[in-house]
């Protein structure tokens, strides 16, 4: 669970963050991801500007209802199975939070700091351990 601190730190430096262009936001968190992890690009096939819109379009919508996240639950899990569709493995969202947080903090500057890091690294943890559960992989382990 987040704090009611974290909830905040999240919004006010997501709306900081929002003032970048989406492409140039998509242009280094997926460089950054391809330059750790250059085999996950062969699994995305739409063009990188549409690709940045949809994450910058996402993540707007998850830190918007931080302070309800239930409400967010099945998106969450749908956006999870479509993942599984697209190739996404378990191991590969350590990988994006890497690359998130990297670019926030790039992104940020001066307004990033240990408090920002660590509200971001809960926000995120949440939202990758909500698509690793609806995807199933924790199952596929068990058998």
């Amino acid at each position: 669970m987040m704090t009611k601190e974290q909830i905040l730190l999240v919004k006010k430096t997501w709306n900081i963050f929002r003032e970048i262009d989406p492409v140039l936001v998509g242009d280094v968190f997926y460089s950054k991801l391809f330059f750790d992890m250059p085999y996950l690009e062969k699994l995305f096939h739409t063009p990188k500007e549409e690709q940045s819109r949809k994450l910058i379009n996402m993540l707007s919508i998850i830190v918007g209802r931080l302070d309800n996240l239930e409400e967010l639950t099945e998106e969450i899990k749908q956006l999870a199975i479509r993942h599984v569709q697209y190739g996404v493995k378990e191991q590969h969202y350590k990988a994006v939070g890497t690359a998130l947080l990297w670019t926030l903090e790039q992104g940020l500057g001066r307004d990033w700091n240990e408090k920002v890091r660590q509200a971001w690294t809960v926000c995120f943890q949440i939202l990758s351990d909500t698509m690793i559960n609806a995807s199933g992989y924790k199952n596929r382990h068990m058998a």
